[in-house]
């Protein structure tokens, strides 16, 4: 079994933690695990950029890197109004987002594959911005103070189970297994876009649900030797 030790986050250009076109400033971060409580990250600028890829210089999907790299900036959008349904649902995709990066953090740990460690990376910038927007609209956080692999909603602890056990068969299940957790990240994201009128809200399920298409193709095209 491969041991290691994963970041918590990756310093990106500008002294900025990139995300899908958006950036967390460093500082925010400071005393604050990935799952644990802290302050809202402050909203900066950078992206996950079209910079250097992991290993050689080889990028993930399409040439898309995860690296230092120049790319578009923004600003998170203006606060709008969510329904209580869009609500809960925003509650539901900081789950999403924190099954993603155990599940990767699981493979990572078991196999020498560098893809999931940095997309365990990913998936944390991921859950800050999420939870920038539940601090913003005042909803509570399920995955505050939740470590690895545990869950206040019982059908993500399920998912999480049955990922983990497909991928400790192989390293070629583990990439199928992350491929199905790409996908059923995609369909999350697309739903919950349906109807969506929050400026700010409507920009981060637009920069995650790019950002998990080119970690699909990540997975997808990664050798499992």
């Amino acid at each position: 079994m491969k041991t290691i030790t994963r970041r918590a986050a990756t310093v990106v250009a500008a002294g900025a933690l990139g995300l899908g076109g958006l950036a967390v400033a460093a500082p925010a971060l400071a005393g604050a695990g990935p799952f644990g409580p802290g302050p809202a990250p402050r909203i900066t600028a950078a992206a996950e950029s079209n910079g250097m890829g992991f290993g050689g210089g080889m990028g993930f999907g399409g040439g898309m890197g995860f690296g230092p790299g120049s790319g578009s900036c923004q600003t998170l959008a203006e606060q709008g109004s969510l329904t209580a349904a869009q609500r809960s649902v925003l509650a539901s995709m900081a789950q999403e987002e924190k099954l993603a990066h155990d599940v990767y953090a699981a493979f990572a740990a078991r196999y020498d594959a560098a893809v999931f460690d940095h997309i365990a990376t990913a998936e944390t910038h991921h859950l800050i911005m999420i939870r920038t927007l539940l601090q913003r609209y005042g909803v509570a956080d399920p995955t505050a103070n939740q470590p690895d692999g545990t869950f206040t909603d019982p059908a993500f602890k399920a998912r999480y189970d049955k990922l983990v056990a497909q991928g400790k068969a192989s390293l070629s299940e583990a990439m199928a297994a992350a491929q199905q957790a790409e996908r059923d990240d995609i369909a999350a994201l697309e739903a919950a876009r349906g109807g969506l009128t929050a400026p700010d809200v409507k920009q981060v399920y637009a920069n995650l649900l790019a950002a998990s298409e080119r970690h699909l193709a990540a997975f997808t095209r990664w050798p499992a030797r």
